[in-house]
């Protein structure tokens, strides 16, 4: 008794590096493999929607998902996750995302582990918060129009680089930092890992000053959206276009 009284000050010191050691890093997290990826609208091939615009460098960064009979016809309907992952974003950033949703992939291909981030924007809609582990198929969201700015239609991009976020000034806009989402999922319906998990970084992006803080529960903000914009009752449409512009890279954040 003497001796643990003794040496419970090394104990206890012991017991806290350890347990330091032990734990996982805070800016990592363990997320299941994906096994393939299917279309975010229409799951899993995009039935019922066409792309109005497709991927450009240096201009347009990702797919405009719109309902084949046009107009706001597909206000309100799901958006799915495209593959397993884990959600690094999930916030109402306002400007021209609106409500905004990041999920962070991790898959194998020629025996290597890689990592890609699907963005789906525009928003009527948060079902999901941050840190929250999906599956492919899983609904993340419904269309929307980012408070009546756009015709409803998803913005949907796929990236090879995971600092981007939701602030794309000072990331190249072409190959290097993106993928055509069309043909990055057409070679990639099937993948091998199925059952497998990995480790994959997280909280990567800066979000700067004046942005939405991190503790904000992002169900909340999906509850606080239902009440502000119902499909039965949305925000005010813009007027009728039939190719309409959506151009982040001239929006002030």
């Amino acid at each position: 008794m003497g001796f643990l009284r003794k040496h419970l000050y090394w104990i206890f010191l012991f017991g806290l590096v350890a347990g330091l050691i032990s734990a996982p890093s805070p800016q990592t997290a363990r997320t299941r493999l994906a096994d393939g990826f299917d279309q975010p609208v229409g799951k899993p091939d995009g039935e019922g929607y066409y792309r109005s615009r497709g991927f450009r460098p240096n201009y347009h960064m990702g797919d405009d998902w719109n309902g084949i009979e046009g107009g706001n016809s597909d206000l309100g309907k799901p958006v799915y996750s495209t593959a397993n992952g884990i959600v690094v974003l999930a916030r109402d950033m306002r400007m021209g995302w609106g409500n905004l949703v990041i999920i962070r992939h991790t898959f194998l291909e020629d025996q290597k582990l890689k990592t890609v981030d699907s963005v789906y924007a525009h928003l009527n809609e948060i079902m999901v918060r941050e840190n929250q582990q999906v599956v492919r198929g899983q609904q993340v969201g419904t269309i929307g129009t980012n408070r009546g700015m756009y015709t409803a239609h998803l913005h949907f991009e796929i990236r090879k680089n995971i600092y981007i976020g939701y602030n794309q000034r000072g990331f190249a806009k072409d190959y290097s930092n993106y993928y055509s989402p069309i043909a990055f999922i057409e070679a990639r319906r099937k993948l091998p890992g199925a059952g497998r998990s990995a480790l994959v970084q997280i909280n990567t992006f800066d979000m700067g000053r004046g942005q939405p803080p991190s503790g904000v529960d992002s169900l909340r903000t999906a509850q606080n959206n239902r009440g502000n914009s119902r499909v039965s009752s949305p925000s005010p449409s813009p007027k009728k276009s039939s190719n309409f512009r959506v151009n982040r890279f001239e929006d002030s954040f």
